[in-house]
């Protein structure tokens, strides 16, 4: 009755390589495509661009690095919302305007 085997190590590599090679190929035609209309220097694609040396690294936090780095810091509330929903990335001019 004590047949039960552990489970044997999923290659991870093969589980998930070409979904990632994909994400990986959407995040370079995605900026491709916003340089080419112009808008590289927008707050979000400079803060995707700067989140990107997270990937090269080989420190075990990577994914938790490049959320921070997007991630509004402030621990303080705001007063009033002015937008309804998140932009993706925190604007560094915002900080620098209110801090």
């Amino acid at each position: 009755m004590n047949d039960w085997q552990p489970p044997q190590q999923v290659n991870l590599v093969d589980l998930s390589f070409m979904d990632t090679r994909f994400k990986l190929i959407e995040v370079a035609a995605f900026l491709d495509r916003v340089q080419h209309a112009g808008q590289d220097t927008d707050y979000r694609v400079t803060a995707l661009k700067s989140a990107l040396q997270f990937l090269s690294q080989s420190e075990p936090d990577r994914a938790k690095q490049v959320l921070l780095s997007l991630s509004d810091p402030s621990e303080e509330p705001i007063a009033k919302a002015t937008i309804q929903g998140a932009a993706g990335a925190y604007q560094i001019e915002r900080m620098k305007v209110e801090g």
